[in-house]
């Protein structure tokens, strides 16, 4: 059992981006596919790509904290504001399979830390090229980024369907 994607965009990702600054409807959508992808929409909360609904490694998790969101105090305290109070220091990332919200500000200070610049439309090979150069951060042939598509499409029943 998955969660439903509509629901996710509306409760978690929309207010957790807004919270961080960002409006984007490309942003919402990127994040919502990012999702679809990573863990076919929490289907799978520890993978071979890491940990929670998008699937970030600890090793990431780590780099994006010391390197991106460190550098800004009002930022820090605004994604630990979003991790649990108790668990959060003895298992920060635990935190990534167990709380959206943080989990998704995470995946959004990895887009932020890697430079993304986000299309001006939600183009699929767009979202897709911009997974691919800031969330991965490797080249993918195009059948990978046909089965980034294809699982955002899958987990969207009747929605505006990403096209390849």
């Amino acid at each position: 059992m998955g969660i439903n994607c509509q629901e996710f965009l509306e409760l978690v990702v929309q207010p957790t981006l807004k919270q961080l600054g960002e409006t984007s409807p490309v942003a919402d959508k990127l994040m919502l596919a990012t999702a679809c992808y990573q863990s076919e929409m929490g289907h799978h909360l520890k993978g071979s790509n890491g940990i929670g609904i998008f699937g970030i490694n600890e090793e990431l998790h780590q780099e994006v904290w010391d390197k991106h969101i460190a550098f800004d105090c009002d930022l820090a305290s605004a994604i630990r504001g979003m991790a649990s109070q108790h668990e959060f220091p003895k298992q920060p990332h635990v935190e990534l399979a167990t709380n959206l919200r943080y989990a998704t500000a995470i995946a959004w200070m990895v887009y932020q830390y890697r430079d993304l610049t986000l299309p001006e439309s939600d183009c699929p090979i767009g979202l897709a090229q911009c997974w691919q150069e800031s969330f991965i951060n490797r080249p993918i042939g195009f059948e990978e980024r046909d089965a980034f598509i294809k699982c955002f499409n899958k987990g969207n029943p009747g929605s505006n369907k990403l096209a390849a």
